[in-house]
């Protein structure tokens, strides 16, 4: 039992048993014609200016708005309250370079 099915896997993996399990001929190709949306040269229309001018004018505002925004992390936030309960405390935080 166990030599028949090695048998046929080993059949089965022989190049000449796919070639003729293959299919037909498949589709024919179609070849590019060298036009796109049927123009041969291509025509900007009327909104494209103003889509780009949009576009990127709204990435240039988001990027620089994101540039200037405000930093809220909490280490900020934590950095500056230590240094003002150690100012009101009297400690110093820059450290004196010793000789």
């Amino acid at each position: 039992m166990l030599a028949r099915a090695f048998a046929r896997s080993a059949r089965l993996s022989r190049p000449t048993t796919m070639l003729r399990r293959g299919g037909g001929g498949g589709s024919p190709v179609n070849e590019p014609g060298g036009y796109l949306f049927s123009e041969k040269t291509r025509v900007k229309e009327d909104w494209e200016n103003m889509w780009y001018a949009g576009m990127f004018g709204g990435f240039a505002l988001v990027a620089v708005g994101l540039y200037y925004k405000p930093d809220t992390t909490v280490t900020t936030w934590a950095t500056k309250q230590a240094e003002k309960n150690l100012k009101e405390k009297g400690i110093s935080i820059h450290y004196e370079k010793s000789d």
